[in-house]
């Protein structure tokens, strides 16, 4: 029998007693926010049917359940990407189960690179929007029970979860700018042509992820956030050639101011 998110849920529900709102998907440059957790339950995707694996370094392949700042939590350790050959089903079906299993609230972040002008490798941005060139759309196909295939993405990231990470990043002394978000599908990096054209369009970063998830999310009544770590400089910003071992460097580095700005966040979030 395939997987349903349902059927993943009710698989999650026996492996975990913890009953979290709030989850977060840790992409590259993010994985620091583990050091501060006490774990209860971890468990590897390939127990979770439907899972996809990740096959990208920075990218680990398990689902953590503990507390942080002794509140609880699910941690998604890693993420599949469009550009591994996954379908988007695939890489939003971790959604759909953290929906199912009552998740109210998700923190999407990831490496990005930096199309601003002011934005240095190592800064943080919150999401206020996204656009969307991945060629594709997460909702494309039949319509889950219960939902609509028509989702409003006016207030794709939310409002309220957005002022905490501003609150959050204040209060660690973290700087966090804001801006809007590009996807593309990958895994080529872009060209200095495409990186003037986006900064046109009104783009601050572009990454390869977290775009189809933040549409399945809505679509599931979640609210969202989207926090971004700029781990270096798009396509024609720099001197340099760009490389993913840059990436993983450039995430190392920024892990504990990482791990110090979710911390607070869901410090301060009100799991009410």
């Amino acid at each position: 029998m395939n997987a349903t998110p349902p059927t993943t849920a009710a698989r999650l529900a026996k492996l975990t007693a913890l009953r979290p709102h709030l989850a977060l998907v840790l992409g590259s440059g993010f994985q620091g926010v583990l050091d501060a957790v006490e774990v209860v339950d971890e468990i590897p995707y390939a127990r979770l049917p439907g899972f996809p694996q990740p096959t990208v370094a920075g990218h680990g392949g398990k689902l953590v359940a503990g507390k942080l700042a002794g509140r609880p939590v699910l941690l998604l350790c890693g993420r599949a990407h469009y550009y591994e050959g996954h379908s988007l089903d695939a890489v939003t079906f971790a959604v759909r189960v953290l929906a199912a299993f009552g998740i109210r609230d998700l923190v999407l972040t990831n490496a990005a690179g930096g199309i601003n002008r002011r934005f240095r490798p190592g800064d943080f941005m919150r999401l206020t929007d996204h656009l969307n060139f991945m060629g594709a759309n997460p909702l494309r196909g039949a319509v889950p029970d219960g939902q609509t295939r028509f989702v409003d993405l006016s207030q794709t990231y939310d409002v309220r979860l957005g002022k905490l990470l501003q609150q959050a990043a204040r209060g660690v002394r973290v700087p966090l700018r804001s801006g809007v978000y590009l996807a593309v599908s990958g895994p080529s990096y872009e060209t200095p042509a495409e990186i003037r054209a986006f900064a046109r369009w009104g783009a601050d970063a572009v990454g390869m992820s977290t775009v189809p998830e933040a549409i399945v999310a809505r679509q599931c009544g979640l609210a969202v956030a989207g926090l971004s770590c700029i781990t270096n400089l798009a396509a024609g910003r720099s001197a340099t050639p760009l490389s993913h071992d840059e990436v993983l460097a450039a995430s190392a580095a920024a892990g504990e101011r990482a791990g110090r700005l979710l911390t607070r966040f869901v410090e301060l979030y009100d799991q009410g």
